[in-house]
């Protein structure tokens, strides 16, 4: 399998085994118009596999997100054919419509302008729940 290398554009590398189908959703890739490669199940010496995401063009990426699916990934920025500069990323406090509370009777239900809340309330056990009504995220 042959998948080119990038001349300007992000790389989000170390994302875990499957976890990258849910950082292409959240991120809305499939909107942009630039090639994006999804590499899944890729032998890691570090992880034994991982997923790999290739964005061909220079965007900004919502860390938070990355940090919600995955915070071990790693988001590497490429500018003319080289590593400009590497992040990491961690789970981030709150995640603001990122996702959506689940719970039909939450005020974000009724209330669409409200914006959907998560706060991070164990950072172990990568929960968050909604500021509003405190149901239980699911990652």
């Amino acid at each position: 399998m042959n998948v080119d290398s990038i001349t300007n554009g992000v790389v989000i590398d170390h994302i875990t085994a499957g976890k990258s189908m849910r950082l292409y959703e959240l991120l809305k890739l499939g909107e942009l118009d630039c090639p994006v490669a999804m590499i899944k199940n890729v032998t890691s010496r570090r992880m034994g596999k991982k997923d790999i995401i290739k964005i061909d063009a220079e965007i900004d990426i919502d860390l938070d997100v990355i940090g919600y699916v995955d915070p071990e990934a790693t988001v590497n920025i490429i500018r003319g054919g080289k590593l400009a500069e590497k992040k990491s990323i961690e789970m981030p406090e709150y995640l603001t419509n990122v996702i959506k509370c689940k719970n039909p009777r939450c005020i974000t239900s009724n209330e669409q302008e409200l914006k959907h809340v998560f706060r991070l309330t164990d950072r172990e056990n990568k929960v968050y729940r909604c500021i509003y009504c405190e149901t239980k995220a699911s990652v």
